[in-house]
């Protein structure tokens, strides 16, 4: 399959990642899209008095980008998300940039999954960390 690479050249330790500047937009659109219109995300008034002291991103933001990097570039084109687990550490801020990256911790050919940590960073401060199982046709 064209963008994609085989499972048989997946190795463990191997990774990729993506950055995105999270904007105002972002929030707005996802929102929208999911229906989650908490107003710590949406509400400049509401998030000046929460424990954030400001608005924040709606973490399955950061953590959708990597779905992108599956579908994309990491194993690539075809595969399938079968699970993720999510642990939120910090909060992330209009204006910060989110740098999404999955590295490979078991490949077993066989049953055609990989296992990936997954982590989201703003600067060195880990935002988002997990693991996500990955099926590869």
């Amino acid at each position: 399959m064209e963008n994609s690479i085989p499972i048989e050249k997946i190795y463990i330790g191997m990774s990729a990642s993506y950055s995105q500047t999270i904007t105002d937009a972002d929030i707005k659109a996802f929102a929208g899209i999911s229906g989650d219109h908490n107003p710590v995300h949406v509400s400049e008034t509401y998030a000046s008095e929460s424990r954030f002291g400001r608005r924040i991103a709606h973490g399955l933001i950061s953590a959708s980008f990597f779905s992108a990097l599956f579908g994309t570039k990491l194993p690539g084109h075809g595969c399938v998300y079968a699970s993720q687990s999510l642990s939120f550490k910090y909060p992330v801020f209009i204006g910060d940039t989110v740098e999404a990256t999955v590295t490979v911790k078991s490949v077993d050919i066989a049953k055609r999954k990989v296992i990936f940590d997954t982590t989201c960073k703003v600067g060195r401060k880990k935002v988002i960390t997990g693991e996500a199982e990955i099926y590869i046709p």
